[in-house]
């Protein structure tokens, strides 16, 4: 039996996961997180992975996305 970890507990998020924890559209994530100097995003292969705690800082840092 798998057990699901809650989305705030987590260490990263996938795309679908960040948008609906930050209430930001998956097209927006996606733009942000595309520029190779974005401090929250890993990448695993071509799949993109939220750093929960980078992403949070960097939203709460921010006046406008």
């Amino acid at each position: 039996m798998r057990q699901e970890v809650p989305i705030w507990e987590k260490s990263t998020l996938t795309l679908e996961e960040a948008a609906a924890y930050t209430g930001i559209g998956i097209n927006k994530l996606r733009d942000l997180s595309s520029d190779e100097r974005c401090e929250f995003v890993l990448w695993n292969g071509s799949k993109r992975m939220f750093k929960r705690r980078k992403l949070e800082d960097y939203l709460e840092k921010a006046y406008s996305i």
